[in-house]
């Protein structure tokens, strides 16, 4: 490799940018792998599961009829049309295809919403702990961050009543994520509704990530764009890898109303022209044919919660409620006396367990850990089993 002699003169808005720890935690493991041992994988949130067949077959033959092309930069007009089918079908609300934009993964959507509406200086109102991008995308843009708590005491929901304290006249846009990353808290649909109502009159938007939706254990997903006084107002964010386990394909959506979808595509135009042709293809597929397995994987996920969460709760120090939806266990481990990050690598490189520190999440996810569940019944146990030894030898 040819050696560096200048140094890197890089633009200051680099410095504003974070980064999810999922996938350094990932590498660090893959290492210890490469070394002989073997890790359990707790660390990254993507479902196990092969994609369903229906799906891949259908990508396959898309390949094969030449969907291999440019399209267009808002999304192929069959997809578009099934999105807002699917959505207006769960949601029970309208929506058109000219209020959906498709493209390469569910965070585009995040990035792009938070490009074309906050300015430097604009407030943006975002769950602590919460998806690190989401701090990390409003300072990259120049906007004020502005953390709302979501409590162990309330079992992970929305504390309206903290998000009204915090709004002013800067705040231009209010995060909702429910299901939650990380601590798989659901919010309720009378919090909603009273946000709903609080927010109607307010000139400002909210992004509404429901990636998890389909992930819920107990009642219905709910989502503040059902409220009619708040439709306009809504992003909702949303995609295929969670739901259909197609975290690779990357291909995810967001519904909004059209002149927005308007200004994202613009976007979609100067930065990756338009999402990948026969993986839209396979989309269709996913959106319109069979559920059984969406279904199948909810249930075998249930399963697997229940496993983690009476596991993690018999090991001195972990204290762990069960989580609504997603698929990610939060317990509270203050009691062992160490900090969230200390712990995580504790049981990465002396137990064999991979997952993440709650800090990981913002400074409100301290004296918690993060692990996905997203695996075998039988790695669950057998992480749990290697966690307590670990608890047992080091308190």
């Amino acid at each position: 490799m040819a050696t560096i002699s200048s140094s890197l003169r890089l633009a200051s808005r680099m410095s504003r940018l974070g980064t999810e720890s999922a996938f350094e935690v990932l590498v660090r493991a893959q290492a210890l792998e490469a070394q002989g041992k073997e890790i359990i994988h707790l660390e990254i949130g993507e479902p196990d599961f092969a994609t369903p067949a229906n799906i891949v077959d259908a990508g396959t033959q898309a390949l094969r009829g030449g969907w291999t092309h440019y399209g267009p930069s808002a999304g192929l007009p069959q997809l578009r049309e099934a999105v807002a089918a699917d959505v207006a079908q769960h949601l029970g609300i309208r929506v058109q295809p000219s209020e959906v934009v498709v493209t390469p993964g569910g965070k585009p959507v995040m990035f792009f919403a938070i490009l074309a509406l906050v300015e430097e200086g604009d407030e943006v109102l975002y769950p602590n702990p919460g998806f690190p991008i989401y701090e990390s995308m409003i300072r990259f843009v120049g906007g004020k961050e502005i953390p709302y708590g979501l409590s162990e005491e309330r079992d992970f929901d929305v504390n309206v009543d903290e998000i009204l304290e915090k709004l002013t006249d800067r705040t231009r846009l209010v995060i909702l994520n429910s299901p939650h990353n990380p601590t798989g808290g659901v919010m309720g649909r009378a919090a909603m509704a009273r946000l709903a109502k609080e927010l109607a009159g307010r000139d400002l938007f909210v992004l509404s990530d429901e990636i998890y939706d389909r992930l819920i254990y107990e009642g219905e997903h709910s989502s503040i764009a059902q409220f009619p006084e708040m439709r306009e107002k809504t992003i909702i964010l949303n995609g295929f890898s969670k739901t259909y386990a197609m975290t690779g394909w990357r291909m995810g959506y967001g519904v909004m109303r059209a002149d927005l979808v308007k200004q994202v595509t613009l976007l979609m135009i100067n930065s990756v022209s338009c999402t990948a042709s026969f993986t839209q293809i396979a989309g269709v597929e996913a959106l319109r044919g069979s559920q059984d397995s969406v279904n199948s994987m909810r249930e075998e996920f249930r399963r697997r919660r229940k496993v983690i969460v009476e596991g993690l709760n018999h090991i001195p120090g972990f204290s762990c409620r069960q989580p609504h939806g997603a698929f990610y266990a939060f317990p509270n481990i203050r009691k062992t006396g160490m900090s969230s990050r200390a712990l995580a690598d504790a049981l990465l490189n002396e137990a064999g367990v991979a997952c993440l520190w709650g800090s990981s999440f913002g400074a409100s996810g301290e004296g918690y850990l993060r692990f996905s569940f997203a695996n075998s019944v039988e790695n669950i146990q057998k992480a749990v089993e290697r966690i307590g030894a670990w608890a047992k030898a080091n308190s």
